[in-house]
């Protein structure tokens, strides 16, 4: 076999750069005859001579050079692996897999980002915007390590679920409508209006608004991107309910006008994982997402 042992190749460096077997040995916190035992097994495992005694000091061959100048940088990519995996292990670096829909990474996810690059800069949280339902069947697969969620959800096998934050469903309207001091379901049943594509939690929440109240509208056009239903009322193309965490802030725009609906909705969002053993990185975003919660 010619493997390179790397506490042969150690004790190589140490000698090369100390002069001497003895001067190696105390640096190792080796014996001295385990020293030359390196060496000589080093040595016999390459069948080439690579250390030989000068007057003064002890001093690599031709062979020697070759083996060190690579033995450096095998011993230094050596320690950085070592470091990587105990770093990996203690959660202090890794990447850990979030879905979510783009209204939370909008309105609520860059705070916690921001905190978890101050906190642990060498965890990397990979974003993929999904609605509820597929990001939970890609956690339930493995595919992701945490789900932020509309709540409520049916029980999952082998999923955990943590309430986590509230957001209020504002009336999004075009800014040239005459609205009424209350935004009832009566009133906004008979306007235009643009849902969240069927099956999402946000269109059954509002759904069960308008059912409370004895109205069933139907919308012009049902699509599950915040943005996309955004620039549609822009336009004047219809209504909307959308959770909007603050009003006034960056979803301000003087071309649609928010209005809190009457009686008001409030959707829900938990967090979702496997209740499996995490590593350490998603315990560490776990952890830093529940100081968020609302």
């Amino acid at each position: 076999m010619r493997e390179l042992n790397l506490d042969q190749l150690r004790t190589l460096l140490a000698v090369a750069d100390l002069g001497s077997f003895s001067a190696a040995a105390r640096a190792l916190h080796l014996a001295q005859p385990t020293v030359s035992l390196h060496i000589t097994e080093l040595e016999s495992r390459l069948d080439a001579r690579l250390l030989v005694r000068g007057h003064r000091r002890v001093e690599p061959t031709a062979a020697g050079l070759a083996l060190l100048e690579r033995g450096r940088r095998l011993l230094r990519e050596a320690d950085e692996a070592v470091e990587a995996v105990r770093r990996q292990s203690r959660g202090l670096a890794g990447r850990v897999r979030l879905g979510t829909s783009t209204g939370v990474v909008v309105d609520l996810l860059p705070q916690v980002l921001q905190t978890l690059e101050a906190e642990h800069a060498g965890i990397e949280v990979e974003v993929n915007i999904l609605g509820s339902a597929p990001a939970l069947a890609r956690l339930a697969a493995g595919t992701l390590d945490i789900a932020l969620v509309a709540l409520p959800q049916p029980p999952l096998a082998g999923i955990a679920f943590t309430p986590w934050r509230t957001q209020p469903v504002m009336a999004c309207l075009p800014a040239r409508w005459q609205a009424p001091r209350r935004i009832t379901p009566q009133w906004l049943a008979a306007q235009p209006l643009i849902f969240n594509e069927a099956g999402t939690q946000l269109h059954r929440l509002t759904m069960a608004w308008f059912a409370a109240a004895g109205e069933s509208p139907r919308a012009r056009i049902e699509i599950n991107y915040d943005a996309a239903i955004l620039s549609l009322v822009t336009a004047g193309y219809g209504a909307a309910l959308l959770p909007i965490l603050d009003p006034g802030g960056a979803m301000s725009d003087a071309r649609i006008q928010l209005h809190p609906p009457s009686p008001r909705i409030t959707r829900r969002l938990g967090i979702a994982h496997r209740t499996q053993t995490v590593d350490g990185a998603t315990a560490h975003v776990l952890a830093l997402l529940k100081r968020f919660r609302s």
